[in-house]
């Protein structure tokens, strides 16, 4: 097998450079996962040049939960995880006996760095009836002081079902999210002060502007968007759901709030539909929508190649932390038999 010079591969994040080396690449990622016995699964919100790999290669492109869930379940003795860390770190926990490596170990999550384990903590220590629910998007650290983990496909139904155990609600860390949550099921919640640097950029205004343009696009929102973009939105779901909704309505133009790594995914499953990312900018600013998460942006080709290479950024949780969050994240895989 043939492999490239470092200094022929494209700049990590860069999902073009040069065509040939960008096949080298490929053949070359694809050799050493079969040679390695090692599976692919990537976020919708990656390069689609990673999404197509992941596809070709026996893998898989999803959100977190089911990137968990397929991790868990795969054969393979290496699980490569192109996302952010929180999600190698989950599939570690789900997995102790399995390699996990990503393209890059910098790859993190607003989320994630705005919901510091200590400061988590304190806040848990001041609400010790609440039952602590956190989203994926999370430090192993945080996920093992929780009890309930969550993605954003399964939070209303897990807060529901909480309810009618009488439980309140502790809710970290992104607060649009929560507040969705709770208005949607009228629960007793608390809510950390954390967003996403991608969907926090959502503007109201904008929105309203474009949907004036195009009055018959239907428009799609991830929940974790401020109350003024949800509250435009035809549907509000996880990644996962805004794709089935664009693939099910009879609309043929849509207007979607979430990182635009999922316009990939969302035109292979409903072709000859038209698809338009919300504004996140105003008049006058050179990008009209800026939707893309700098850390997904970091898993590129070239850092993959070399991740697999030379077994590098080889994520490792320590097993007495990943016992304490395996318990909340396994209610979550285990939460549709309860």
């Amino acid at each position: 097998m043939s492999t490239i010079p470092l200094n022929q591969w494209a700049t990590p994040g860069d999902p073009a450079g040069d065509p040939s080396t960008h096949e080298r690449l490929r053949e070359e990622i694809k050799t050493l996962l079969v040679e390695q016995n090692a599976v692919l699964v990537a976020h919708y919100y990656t390069d689609e040049a990673i999404q197509a790999l992941a596809e070709e290669t026996g893998g898989c492109v999803a959100d977190s939960l089911e990137m968990a869930r397929f991790g868990a379940a795969s054969a393979a003795e290496t699980i490569v995880v192109a996302g952010v860390r929180f999600m190698g770190e989950t599939a570690k926990i789900l997995s102790p006996d399995k390699r996990v490596l990503m393209p890059t170990l910098e790859a993190t999550c607003s989320l994630d760095l705005g919901c510091e384990p200590s400061a988590f903590s304190a806040f848990c220590d001041a609400h010790p009836d609440r039952t602590v629910v956190v989203y994926a998007n999370t430090s192993a650290e945080v996920k093992a002081r929780a009890d309930w983990v969550v993605t954003s496909s399964i939070a209303v139904e897990v807060v529901e079902y909480l309810m009618d155990q009488g439980e309140a609600i502790l809710w970290a860390p992104d607060k649009h999210l929560g507040a969705y949550i709770k208005e949607k099921t009228g629960a007793d919640m608390i809510l950390w002060d954390g967003a996403c640097i991608v969907h926090d950029e959502f503007k109201a205004k904008g929105l309203r502007e474009l949907k004036a343009v195009h009055p018959h696009a239907m428009v799609l929102v991830h929940p974790e968007s401020p109350k003024g973009v949800v509250d435009q939105a035809d549907v509000v779901g996880s990644t996962s759901q805004l794709i089935k909704a664009a693939v099910a309505s009879d609309q043929d133009t849509f207007i979607v709030a979430t990182d635009q790594g999922i316009f990939y995914k969302m035109r292979q499953a409903a072709p000859g539909k038209t698809f338009m990312a919300a504004p996140t900018a105003g008049h006058g600013a050179e990008c009209k929508s800026c939707a893309n998460c700098p850390w997904m942006a970091m898993n590129a080709l070239a850092p993959l190649a070399l991740a697999l290479r030379l077994g590098d950024n080889e994520i490792t949780v320590p097993p007495a932390l990943a016992e304490k969050a395996l318990l909340p994240l396994e209610r979550m895989l285990n939460f549709n038999k309860v």
